[in-house]
């Protein structure tokens, strides 16, 4: 009887590999978790572009007919048809409720309507799902502040600088809203 050697950690580490590998999202979400980290010391023109990037992973859903929903949703909000992008995100939530693109999209249609607390809602579930999401913690910020809530807007631009220092408009909205938050120095 002969005895066959049998070398368990390549086939172990290939089986690894292919599991985790094959996973959507596993190569994505490590690239976006170093772009955040990238992002926070980035300058302002490389920060854009880090930012950006970050979006497009972000906007990768793994389902053809959810990215056609994410298109139409974002085509329409170009458009400023609110509620049609309404209704393609929330088509999308519906199809696919564990992708935040499809919250966030819909919380900025809900926002261009006025329907201020639907937003809310959706910003929520947005940062439920993706707690680093820049775009709906400015969106949160801005929300808060049209709501006359300039402590709490003025707390979420905070939040925002810490993942994204470079961040224009919320560097501009600290700058306006800090001498009534913090008071004014003499």
């Amino acid at each position: 009887m002969m005895k066959r050697k049998v070398y368990l950690k390549p086939a172990v580490a290939a089986l690894a590999a292919l599991l985790t590998l094959g996973q959507p999202g596993f190569a994505e979400s490590r690239d976006v978790s170093e772009l955040l980290t990238e992002l926070q010391s980035a300058k302002a023109p490389e920060a854009q572009q880090i930012a950006r990037d970050i979006e497009i992973r972000w906007s990768a859903s793994g389902s053809a007919s959810a990215n056609l929903l994410l298109k139409r949703g974002e085509d329409a909000l170009e458009a400023r048809a609110f509620a049609k992008a309404v209704e393609h995100f929330s088509a999308l939530t519906d199809h696919a409720p564990d992708f935040a693109e499809g919250w966030h999209g819909r919380a900025r249609a809900f926002f261009g309507l006025g329907a201020y607390g639907l937003a809310l809602a959706d910003l929520r579930q947005t940062l439920a799902l993706n707690p680093s999401h820049f775009g709906a913690i400015y969106g949160l910020a801005a929300l808060l502040e049209q709501l006359d809530k300039p402590e709490d807007a003025y707390a979420a631009y905070k939040i925002l600088l810490n993942l994204y220092p470079a961040h224009e408009k919320a560097l501009e909205a600290i700058a306006r809203l800090e001498p009534s938050v913090t008071g004014t120095k003499l």
